[in-house]
């Protein structure tokens, strides 16, 4: 009896991992090719960025000015890949809940450009609000800081 529940359970516990092998999440079948992220921090030494995808954004820093508390106001931060590989966003994050971010999910080519959008909401904020947006992309460093500003103000006092 003891061998048989010991037997019931090792199978189990196999075809459980077995199981896990086969899943397409982040890293199955919907993930990028790794031949199109190249690294020069290799084991090799080669140190040689000139390959590299380049993030050239026109500005990256918006200050929405005077805003009444409540309203919701975006920008889009434009930038252009200046490499010579295809650009890949892998992920852009906020330094606070009222501040969304969009972004592109395709690769970006050489010379192409891209944008990303960041979405501002005012509710419950007052005063100077300084948000930070970091993103993140397989350039070298891979990440880049974006700034929104704004001073918010309560309705009725916006003279």
């Amino acid at each position: 009896m003891r061998t048989r529940l010991l037997m019931i359970c090792s199978s189990l516990l196999m075809l459980f991992f077995l199981n896990g092998c086969n899943r397409s999440g982040t890293y199955g079948k919907n993930s990028l090719p790794a031949d199109i992220v190249n690294n020069p921090n290799s084991a090799s030494g080669s140190n040689d960025k000139s390959a590299l995808p380049f993030m050239m954004f026109e500005e990256t820093e918006h200050d929405f000015g005077r805003i009444l508390e409540g309203e919701t106001v975006s920008y889009s931060f434009k930038f252009t890949n200046k490499g010579k590989s295809d650009l890949i966003v892998a992920d852009v994050s906020t330094s606070c809940g009222c501040t969304i971010p969009s972004y592109p999910k395709a690769p970006i080519r050489p010379g192409e450009e891209g944008i990303i959008k960041v979405a501002f909401n005012s509710n419950g904020k007052r005063g100077y609000q300084a948000k930070n947006v970091v993103v993140v992309a397989n350039t070298q460093p891979n990440t880049t800081l974006l700034r929104i500003k704004a001073q918010v103000v309560s309705p009725g006092s916006e003279k």
